[in-house]
């Protein structure tokens, strides 16, 4: 019991933890975790993935996507992004997606943490954050799998990118451009650098 104890006294709420993180203080994690699960002083949300439940005065707060995502993937390095984002472009998406995209440099494919499906898309390349250069050439990579007018979106699109700050813009499409996004964008690109 009190290997039990001291288990539960390194257990933050609201914190994610892997499995093997938390061996090194209980002789026998794998009892330990399924006794706090049946307590409900723990959560599973995926095999070896675990969830501190965090109080509010809604109830029981899931945990932080990006710290699921951390968690899982075993480090800082990802973008974490849905296709929601290209919203605020004001290119003529509207649709509101129940899908969270992982660009990373590990794992690829659909996993499901904590009941939510993520997308894990394993890439040599992706910024530290958003920016609305990244999220036109993220957007032109992904035209094929929009839900809206793909005609009128890419118009818009192109015209939007005449917008941005030149220099963002084609570093954006250098690092992150799939060979269509490359040729949609080099007209616009060319007339930046002219009308500079």
């Amino acid at each position: 019991m009190r290997k039990l104890d001291t288990l539960r006294k390194q257990l933050t709420p609201g914190k994610v933890y892997r499995r093997a993180d938390l061996a090194q203080w209980s002789n026998a994690v794998d009892r330990h975790l399924a006794q706090l699960v049946k307590e409900g002083f723990l959560n599973k949300l995926a095999p070896g993935l675990y969830y501190v439940p965090k109080q509010t005065v809604f109830g029981e707060a899931p945990p932080e996507e990006h710290e699921l995502v951390r968690s899982f993937l075993k480090e800082d390095d990802f973008l974490l992004t849905t296709p929601n984002a290209y919203n605020s472009l004001g290119v003529g998406t509207t649709q509101l997606y129940n899908k969270r995209v992982v660009y990373n440099h590990k794992r690829h494919g659909a996993f499901k943490l904590g009941g939510r499906e993520f997308f894990f898309h394993a890439k040599h390349r992706f910024p530290k954050k958003l920016s609305p250069e990244f999220l036109v050439v993220d957007l032109l990579n992904n035209l094929s799998n929009l839900a809206e007018d793909k005609d009128e979106v890419l118009k818009r699109t192109l015209v939007k990118a005449k917008t941005l700050d030149r220099k963002n813009l084609r570093q954006s499409v250098t690092r992150y451009g799939n060979t269509k996004t490359k040729v949609l964008l080099a007209p616009a690109l060319k007339e930046m650098f002219n009308a500079a």
